[in-house]
C-alpha cells in the first residue's frame, strides 16, 4: 500500500496538471484523496560504525634471535597458548645449561661451608678457637647460600628466556599480517610487531552520538547507568546493507564530549559465533525507535513554506483547508511520520498540492479512481486518441 501511494502520487501529476474540472458543468476539478489512519510505525536510527576485536593484541618476541619456524600463517585461527613462532634455541639452551651448572658448584659451597660451620661450632664450645673465628665461618655460609640464591635466580631467568623462544598467542583469535619469515632477525626493541592476533569472539562497535541526542537520553534516562540499563537491543547494517544475525548492546558512554565534532563515542558488543566480523570493518549501529499512533503521509501529499509543512485537507463540502503538520525528524525519502496536525479519519489530497490553494473546491477521489483514469489515457494515447481522453 505504501508504495501504491507514492506512485499514485507521482505519476497521477499528469493528469491533475492538465485539469479535471468540466468548465462547461463547472464541475470542480478531480484530486485523489485519501483518509488518514493512525499505524505503529518502526522506525530506526543509525550511526555510523567502527568494527574492532575485542581485544587486538600485538605479538612481540620477549628475546633477539632467528626465527626458526612459522606454526601458523596470516588468518589462521588459533587458540589461547599455541605456538605461533620458533626463534633459535641454541644459545638460551647453553644459558640454561651453564646456570645449572652454577647452581650445583653454589650448592656445593653451601655443603662445605655447612661442615666448616658444624666443626668450628664444636671446637668453640670446647675454647680451642674463639667466637670471633665462629662468627667468621657463619658468616662465610651466609655468603654461600646467597651465591646459591643468586645461581638458582639466574637459572630461572634463563629458563624463561629459553621458554620466549616458543613465541605464543596470550588469547583466543585471528592471526594478522605477519611481516617477518623464516631467518629473520627479531628483537624486544623492534618497531614492527610479529603479527596481531585479533580475539575475535566478541565485536564492538565504536560510534558517536551528537551532544544533543545525548541530553535527550540522560533526560528520560538519568545517570549514565540508567541509560544504558533502559537501552534496547540494537542492531549491524554491515558494509553490504545487510542485518547482522545477532543483536547487541550498548556497553559504555564517554564521559566526555569532543570539542571538534560536539559527539560523543559510545561502544556497543557483538557476538561474533561465526566469525563474520572482523577487525577494521565498518557499518552502521541501528537503534530501534517504534513509534504509535503516528499518520503516515506520501511526502507527495506536502508543501513547504519557510520550513513548514502543510496538506491540504478536504472539508465536508469538499473545500480545501491548507494546514500546518509536525512531523518526526526522520527522513526515508518516501513518507512524513505526521505527529501533530492530523487525527485519524482526515481527508488529505496525495496529488497536484503545489497548484491548490485554500479554500479551493475540488471533487474527491479515491487513489483507485485515479489509477484507472490514468489507465485509460494512457490507452488512449497508444490509440492516438489523447485530445479526446483529456476533454
Amino acid at each position: 500500500m505504501k508504495s501504491r501511494l507514492v506512485l499514485l502520487a507521482c505519476c497521477l501529476a499528469l493528469l491533475s496538471s492538465c485539469g479535471q474540472g468540466d468548465k462547461s458543468t463547472g464541475k470542480a476539478p478531480e484530486f485523489a484523496v485519501i483518509t488518514v489512519e493512525t499505524t505503529t510505525a518502526n522506525l530506526t536510527n543509525s550511526y555510523p560504525a567502527t568494527i574492532k576485536g575485542k581485544q587486538d593484541v600485538e605479538i612481540r618476541p620477549m628475546v633477539s634471535g632467528f626465527i626458526t619456524k612459522l606454526h601458523v600463517d596470516e588468518g589462521s585461527v588459533v587458540h589461547k597458548g599455541q605456538v605461533l613462532f620458533s626463534i633459535d634455541p641454541v644459545q638460551y639452551q647453553a644459558a640454561v645449561n651453564s646456570a645449572k651448572a652454577a647452581v650445583e658448584t653454589a650448592k656445593a659451597a653451601v655443603n662445605t661451608q655447612e661442615l666448616t660451620v658444624s666443626n668450628k661450632r664444636t671446637l668453640n664450645q670446647k675454647n680451642i678457637i674463639s667466637d670471633y673465628d665462629l662468627q667468621m665461618a657463619e658468616n662465610q655460609l651466609a655468603q654461600t647460600k646467597a651465591q646459591l640464591a643468586q645461581a638458582e635466580a639466574q637459572l630461572i631467568n634463563a629458563q624463561n628466556n629459553l621458554s620466549y623462544t616458543s613465541v605464543t598467542s596470550p588469547s583466543d583469535g585471528i592471526v594478522g599480517t605477519i611481516p617477518y619469515r623464516v631467518g629473520s632477525l627479531v628483537s624486544p626493541s623492534m618497531a614492527t610487531p610479529l603479527t596481531t592476533v585479533a580475539d575475535i569472539s566478541e565485536m564492538f562497535a565504536y560510534f558517536s552520538m551528537t551532544e544533543r541526542q545525548l541530553l535527550s537520553l540522560i533526560r528520560e534516562g538519568g545517570s549514565t547507568k540508567d541509560i544504558l540499563a533502559k537501552m534496547p537491543q540494537v542492531q549491524l547494517q554491515l558494509i553490504d546493507g545487510t542485518m547482522y544475525a545477532d543483536s547487541g548492546r550498548v556497553e559504555t558512554i564517554s564521559g566526555v564530549i569532543d570539542q571538534t565534532t560536539g559527539a560523543v563515542n559510545m561502544r556497543a558488543l557483538f557476538p561474533n559465533k561465526h566469525n563474520i566480523l572482523r577487525s577494521g570493518g565498518t557499518g552502521n549501529v541501528v537503534f530501534p525507535n517504534p513509534m504509535e499512533n503516528v499518520i503516515m503521509i506520501p511526502q507527495s501529499a506536502t508543501t513547504e513554506i519557510q520550513d513548514k509543512k502543510f496538506v491540504f485537507v478536504a472539508q465536508p463540502d469538499n473545500t480545501l483547508k491548507n494546514t500546518e503538520i509536525q512531523v518526526f525528524s526522520l527522513n526515508d525519502g518516501k513518507y512524513f511520520y505526521v505527529t501533530d496536525g492530523l487525527k485519524a479519519g482526515d481527508k488529505i489530497v496525495i496529488e497536484g498540492v503545489q497548484n491548490l490553494k485554500d479554500g479551493q473546491s475540488i471533487t474527491p477521489i479515491t487513489p483507485e479512481e485515479k489509477e484507472a483514469e490514468y489507465q485509460k489515457a494512457l490507452k488512449d494515447q497508444k490509440e492516438g486518441n489523447i485530445q479526446t481522453a483529456f476533454n
